[in-house]
C-alpha cells in the first residue's frame, strides 16, 4: 500500500493503540449511523476508564450500551439518555460520569475541536445548571456562557462509501455526528459498507475530506432500527 492508502485489514490493526483511560469520540445518533463494529471491538479489547463522547450511548444489548454493559465507560459526555435503561441506571446510582450537554453545543465543542478553536460562547444553557462554573460574558445586551472544545484520543465514525485515500461520503441522516467526530480524533478511524477506487468519488459530495482519516475498514452492519414507527 502507498503512505496515502488508509485501509486496514481488521478491526484489531484499526483499533491498536486504544488504552484504558483514553478519550472516544463516537459518530452517530440514537442507532443511526452508529460504528457498531468499532464499538464491538471496544468491547473485545476489554479497555476501560474511559470517557466516550457521543450524542447519546445507544440501547440497552446495542451500540455504546455493550460498553455500558461491561463497565467499560467512566464517564459519558451526550446530550440524551434516549432509550438506554442501563445509562439512567448507572447516571443516578453515581457508577457513571455524565456531562450532559446541549445538543447544539456538544456539535460545536467537537467542530470547534477538529478546527483548532479551543472554546467558544454560546447563549445555550445560560440561567441553567450548564452554566455553573463556566466564564459569562456579555454581548450586545445577551449573556453568553463559555464553552471549552472537545478533542479525543480516538474517533469511530460510520461512512457510507470512502475510497483508499479515506476520503468519506454519509448516507442522509447517518452523516449527524460523524463528520463532526471525525475532524476532532487525534486518530479517526472510519468503518464504512464500500470501500471503491481512488477516483469514483465525486470529488464535490465528499463529507469527510481524507485528510482527517487515520485508519479505513470495510465491515457489515446490521443497521437496527431504534424506535420502529408505522402508520396507521
Amino acid at each position: 500500500m502507498s503512505g496515502l492508502d488508509k485501509r486496514v485489514g481488521s478491526y484489531a490493526e484499526a483499533l491498536d493503540g486504544l488504552q484504558d483511560g483514553m478519550t472516544v469520540l463516537a459518530g452517530g445518533f440514537g442507532l443511526c449511523g452508529i460504528p457498531e463494529n468499532l464499538i464491538a471491538e471496544i468491547r473485545r479489547r476489554g479497555v476501560r476508564d474511559l470517557t466516550v463522547v457521543s450524542n447519546n450511548c445507544g440501547v440497552d444489548g446495542f451500540g455504546l450500551g455493550v460498553l455500558l454493559e461491561d463497565r467499560q465507560i467512566r464517564k459519558m459526555i451526550a446530550s440524551y439518555v434516549g432509550e438506554n435503561a442501563l445509562f439512567e441506571q448507572q447516571l443516578l446510582s453515581g457508577e457513571l460520569e455524565v456531562e450532559l450537554t446541549p445538543q447544539g453545543t456538544l456539535a460545536e465543542k467537537l467542530r470547534a475541536g477538529g478546527a483548532g478553536i479551543p472554546a467558544f460562547f454560546t447563549a445555550t444553557g445560560y440561567g441553567t445548571p450548564v452554566a455553573e462554573g463556566k466564564e459569562v460574558r456579555e454581548f450586545d445586551g445577551r449573556h453568553y456562557i463559555l464553552e471549552r472544545a472537545i478533542k479525543g484520543d480516538f474517533a469511530i465514525v460510520k461512512g457510507w462509501k470512502a475510497d483508499h485515500y479515506g476520503n468519506v461520503i454519509y448516507r442522509h441522516t447517518a452523516q449527524n455526528f460523524n463528520p463532526l467526530a471525525a475532524m476532532a480524533g487525534r486518530i479517526t478511524v472510519v468503518e464504512v459498507e464500500e470501500i471503491v477506487e481512488p477516483g469514483e468519488l465525486d470529488p464535490a459530495q465528499i463529507h469527510t475530506p481524507g485528510i482527517y482519516v487515520d485508519r479505513l475498514i470495510q465491515g457489515t452492519f446490521e443497521k437496527r432500527i431504534e424506535k420502529r414507527t408505522l402508520r396507521g
